[in-house]
């Protein structure tokens, strides 16, 4: 009975391989569904037009609850001070990683329906979103007026597009000691920018600190001061 059935198998196969191909074409769409929370603070005036901070976190601040977002970075520093700028806080889910162009999106939304000075737009991040922050640069480079990423990493294949954020100004900042994200990465790009010939780069090691080198940078009013003077050069103008 066994040998019947094996036979049968082999001759059915025998005349699949006999049948005539067809080609053809066939186009689909995929479009995937990525949802991002976000908290947006708003400067007391908006009658004029307003810088804005884009501030993208790292992975502890990943999840549901928005109130993670104002842990670190500029929604901390507005606990106790004063920004008369909008600052724009995405949250990643727990399960997924940043999405580069959905960041992107959630900006031209905040831009359109606020009073938004789009020379003055400014993107930093620590860690996985120090990450972000580089590759939001470079894929819309014309966007930004400055960039500050702190303890991030770089995809070794973007360092080949290091020249597109060239005319950009930009801060590094990373741990000497730093154990979650090799000091390495802001090191290798600071270097490609300058072959480059970038003008405004400026690379910070803090020699006593670990994977937190972010909170003295942004519990330190000059860094906002310094985002603040940077202005876009628009070559369409």
């Amino acid at each position: 009975m066994k040998f019947k059935i094996t036979f049968i198998i082999l001759l059915f196969s025998t005349i699949s391989f006999a049948q005539t191909e067809t080609t053809g074409k066939f186009k689909t769409v995929v479009v995937t569904n990525y949802e991002l929370g976000y908290a947006l603070h708003k400067p007391a005036s908006t009658k004029d037009k307003k810088p804005l901070i884009v501030f993208i976190s790292g992975d502890g601040e990943k999840g549901t609850d928005l109130e993670k977002v104002k842990i670190n970075g500029p929604l901390k520093y507005l606990k106790s001070h004063v920004l008369d700028a909008y600052v724009l806080a995405p949250q990643c889910k727990e399960d997924e990683n940043w999405d580069i162009e959905s960041i992107y999106q959630l900006i031209l939304k905040v831009q359109k329906e606020n009073s938004v000075d789009p020379d003055r737009i400014y993107v930093t991040g620590l860690s996985s979103g120090g990450w972000a922050t580089w590759n939001l640069a470079l894929s819309h480079p014309d966007l930004f007026a400055a960039i500050v990423p702190i303890s991030g990493f770089v995809d070794l294949i973007e360092l080949e597009n290091a020249c597109q954020i060239a005319n950009i100004p930009t801060r590094i900042y990373h741990g000497l000691l730093d154990d979650v994200v090799n000091v390495d990465y802001a090191a290798t790009i600071y270097k490609e920018l300058k072959k480059c010939n970038a003008k405004d780069v400026k690379l910070t090691i803090f020699d006593d600190a670990g994977h937190d080198s972010w909170t003295r940078v942004y519990d330190n009013p000059e860094i906002y001061s310094w985002m603040f003077k940077q202005i876009k050069i628009n070559t369409n103008k």
